[in-house]
């Protein structure tokens, strides 16, 4: 093992045995060295994408680069990374505090610009862009944030156009994407730790009382039990009972769980920001096994293990994408199902809950080690119940490695 290896190993076993320091881990593992490696690698992107600058505001591309969550107000935050020189972070000056604080400004690595109220952010951005851009270029542009509003998005275009003849705007995230889809071992860490501290949450609530209880309520259990372990956010609590198990996004309900129910357990938060999500199926079997879970059920439930161990066993370097759907389509399509698997195999994830690599069909992008991204087939018989099972895994040098690790057969629970 490297000493940089055993130390990310050290710092999460110290982290994460009482599962309540998310924030800590990040911390510990992700400084201002880490962030001055992303921000030289992103004005690289720049540079091979022959854009003049990419322009970010408040976002997950924003903290990957700086460290900084900047809040989603109406006054514009924005990192303006040039092709030549220095990125600044252009901020509202009541901000300038906060901004200054996080990594990357902490580090000397990125130039805070403070604006008043009355001051013109946009001419900011505009004039940085100018300083930094590609000389002599004929075609000159820029790439921004992909959720950038509109209201920000209108009046940078416009500013860009008057001080800085810029013709051209893309989406950052065919610059900035390609970096953040490949995880670190600082991020792998983090999810490895996200990964953990949610199947604690799986398994109890799979070992608790059920019947009798309205989705509501179980889902509030949920969200309180993330946070007991360690989440900074509990971001979701899918707990979708008899028919309803069969919307995939179902949000919970005051719909009492009953015997003979099946229920999907999706749930998933933020940990040392970064994403848990995981998916697990249940049957409610009434107090004394009254009703027991259907044939249909079972035989649909075992086609679903074998789909979900299909696109595991297909993971590794050089694959594409869209192969690993197609791995676990397959299976449930020769079992006669495939009309009831109706959405993609999978997200990738980070610190954003869907992020690139997306595990579906026309996305040819090949595996690397590093992508990190969940495997989660599912079937679903419309107004009577569905199952699906989802792991977040990481390609690994030659296999995947899996990151939650509760049982993957259906859990059948009396009460």
């Amino acid at each position: 093992m490297s000493n940089r290896s055993a130390e990310i190993t050290a710092a999460y076993a110290a982290a994460t045995p009482g599962l309540g320091a998310g924030h800590a881990l990040e911390a510990k593992l992700i400084g201002p060295a880490a962030y001055a490696a992303r921000l030289s690698a992103a004005r690289d992107a720049v540079n091979d994408a022959g854009l003049d600058a990419v322009l970010l505001g408040f976002g997950a591309d924003m903290r990957y680069l700086t460290g900084y969550a900047a809040p989603a107000l109406e006054r514009l935050t924005m990192l303006v990374i040039p092709a030549n020189g220095a990125p600044t972070l252009i901020v509202p000056r009541l901000e300038a505090g906060m901004a200054g604080d996080a990594p990357a400004m902490r580090g000397g690595h990125v130039a805070c610009v403070t604006f008043g109220e009355t001051d013109d952010p946009f001419a900011l951005v505009a004039t940085a862009v100018k300083a930094g851009g590609r000389p002599g270029s004929a075609a000159r542009g820029v790439a921004v944030s992909d959720r950038l509003w509109s209201t920000f998005l209108i009046r940078i275009e416009a500013a860009l156009r008057t001080h800085g003849s810029i013709t051209q705007t893309q989406l950052a995230s065919h610059v900035i994407g390609k970096l953040r889809m490949v995880k670190s071992a600082e991020e792998a860490a983090l999810l490895r730790g996200a990964g953990r501290a949610v199947d604690t949450v799986v398994m109890a609530i799979t070992s608790g009382k059920l019947l009798g209880r309205t989705e509501n309520d179980v889902a509030r259990e949920v969200r309180e039990r993330l946070n007991g372990a360690g989440h900074e956010v509990s971001s979701f609590a899918i707990v979708g009972s008899g028919p309803n198990s069969a919307s995939p996004h179902h949000e919970a309900s005051s719909r009492v769980i009953d015997a003979g129910d099946a229920i999907v357990l999706d749930i998933g938060g933020v940990f040392g920001g970064y994403g848990s999500d995981t998916t697990r199926s249940i049957w409610v079997t009434g107090l004394n096994g009254e009703v027991p879970p259907t044939d249909d059920y079972l035989r649909r439930y075992e086609v679903l293990k074998r789909s979900h161990q299909a696109a595991m066993d297909h993971v590794r370097p050089g694959v594409s994408c869209e192969s690993v759907d197609a791995a676990a389509r397959a299976v449930i399509d020769a079992a006669g199902e495939g009309a009831r698997f109706f959405h993609r195999t999978g997200h990738g994830i980070g610190l954003e809950e869907h992020e690139d690599p997306y595990i579906v069909a026309g996305n040819t992008t090949k595996l690397v080690p590093g992508h990190a991204f969940s495997i989660e087939p599912g079937i679903y018989v419309e107004g009577v119940n569905g199952a699906r099972i989802e792991d977040i895994v990481l390609c690994g040098d030659s296999a995947v490695d899996a990151l939650n690790h509760t049982k993957r057969d259906l859990y059948v629970v009396a009460g």
